[in-house]
């Protein structure tokens, strides 16, 4: 009976560590690469894609080409975001990082405030002028900003919102990394106001302590997606 005890505590323990021995495996890639494809029969599934077989890559593999194009910017925001993730170089796969090109609008052009869930943001502004910022979580909800020059980096912590916008009376780029392959974007007036099928006004009303007149028409109004 005593031993039969020992028995169950051991497992018990054995069980209890297992997350933590798992936290402690190696979190980097255990191979050079792992190039993303969409063949499902013949690759090995690691990180959300399939990986290519690696001797068949090739350098068109890790390549992409077009950021030296500046992007129209005649739009309701007056932004254009280019990402360069997994999706457009394959061989980001597993590496944990993808890089963003932002083309701005004179004065008022604006990076709406966004969320990235995946990925903290490193921004460097290569012309122009911008005023860019961060808020805090709950409950101190802090405003922390910055006014940027070319030359100029910020760093925007992952998850929290953030913006960018033009100050300057020219045109302005930018470009940004972000940790991660695929760190996705959230921007916040899309979400709330143009979710599909639409959140019931009754919880917009009473979340933003609005007129339900104010929510609907926020509602019926087009989004702009500037990614």
């Amino acid at each position: 009976m005593i031993k039969r005890l020992q028995l169950f505590v051991a497992a018990f323990a054995i069980l209890a560590f297992s997350p933590l021995l798992a936290s402690a495996s190696d979190p980097s890639p255990l191979q050079d690469f792992c190039v993303a494809i969409n063949d499902t029969k013949n690759g090995v599934f690691v990180n959300g894609k399939f990986c290519k077989d690696p001797k068949l890559a090739n350098a068109e593999d890790f390549f992409y080409s077009g950021l030296n194009i500046p992007r129209n910017t005649s739009n309701p925001v007056g932004s254009t975001v280019t990402p360069v993730n997994v999706a457009q170089i394959p061989g980001l796969n597993t590496l944990g990082i993808s890089l963003v090109r932002i083309d701005y609008a004179p004065y008022s052009g604006l990076n709406p405030p966004h969320t990235h869930p995946r990925a903290m943001d490193i921004l460097v502004v290569f012309e122009g002028t911008l005023y860019v910022g961060f808020v805090t979580s709950n409950i101190d909800n802090r405003l922390i900003t910055k006014v940027l020059n070319p030359g100029k980096v910020f760093v925007f912590p992952v998850s929290l919102i953030h913006f960018k916008f033009n100050i300057g009376n020219t045109k302005a780029v930018a470009f940004a990394g972000l940790s991660s392959q695929n760190p996705g974007v959230i921007t916040i007036a899309n979400a709330v106001f143009g979710s599909n099928p639409p959140i019931n006004p009754d919880v917009l009303t009473k979340a933003f302590q609005l007129d339900k007149n104010i929510v609907t028409y926020l509602q019926s109004k087009f989004w702009w997606d500037n990614n």
